[in-house]
């Protein structure tokens, strides 16, 4: 059984360490490339230790993946920052995220002002992230269900974010996208994936741009139009 989620007293021990951590994370992500500033300051503000297991709490403002429920993992700070600055937030903006996982990248969207949809295929993963994410104050509009084939009641979106690795670029995904939208999402085999940023230029079939990054390492996108479970 996960632990129980409990409120951080903000005047604690442990919470002035955890502050004083996560300050030191958002100076290793802009050494390591992270340029935006309003990214920076959203990974200042969102305690990411609120989204581990206790027992690993000591260890959330590593720049490293660390183990969640059901096989899953909360990505590298570095990763989700990453993401999120492909992304170009605005506020106001309409992202769909795929994979709720813990949460985190859902609180990192919310904190930038942007209207969160994220879908998450286990059950116990996203009763468990939404209660956090009640709980720190965030209202991401969440939904139990296969994010490979996005979200159409919402569609369409200013950014698309996929937390998994997928074999090809969701088609669904990419004809969710508005104008000018972009979709995020890493693609290769279950052992690497290059990240990709598609953008939509228009109403046609060939009317998207594609840009390839950097290599990444994510669990396996698993759904209709993703790898088999």
């Amino acid at each position: 059984m996960p632990d129980p989620i409990t409120m951080p007293d903000p005047h604690s021990p442990n919470e002035r360490i955890f502050n004083k951590r996560r300050k030191m994370l958002v100076e290793e992500l802009a050494s390591k490339g992270i340029r935006d500033k309003r990214v920076l300051r959203a990974f200042e503000a969102v305690p990411r230790h609120m989204f581990v297991d206790t027992a690993l709490s000591n260890r959330a403002y590593e720049d490293t993946a660390l183990p969640i429920e059901m096989g899953q993992t909360i990505s590298q700070p570095f990763t989700v920052a990453k993401q999120t600055e492909l992304m170009e937030v605005e506020a106001g903006d309409k992202v769909l995220e795929i994979g709720t996982g813990s949460g985190y990248q859902a609180a990192i969207l919310c904190e930038l002002g942007a209207k969160v949809f994220s879908i998450e295929r286990h059950p116990q993963l996203y009763d468990r992230s939404r209660e956090i994410l009640q709980k720190l104050g965030y209202r991401p509009t969440l939904k139990c269900g296969d994010g490979t084939m996005g979200w159409s009641a919402y569609a369409p979106y200013t950014s698309i974010v996929v937390t998994a690795g997928a074999p090809v670029i969701p088609e669904t995904l990419k004809n969710q996208l508005d104008i000018w939208g972009r979709l995020v999402v890493p693609v290769g085999d279950e052992e690497k994936q290059v990240m990709y940023r598609i953008t939509r230029r228009g109403e046609g079939e060939g009317d998207f741009e594609e840009e390839k990054f950097s290599i990444f390492k994510f669990v396996p996108l698993i759904g209709r139009q993703g790898w088999s479970q």
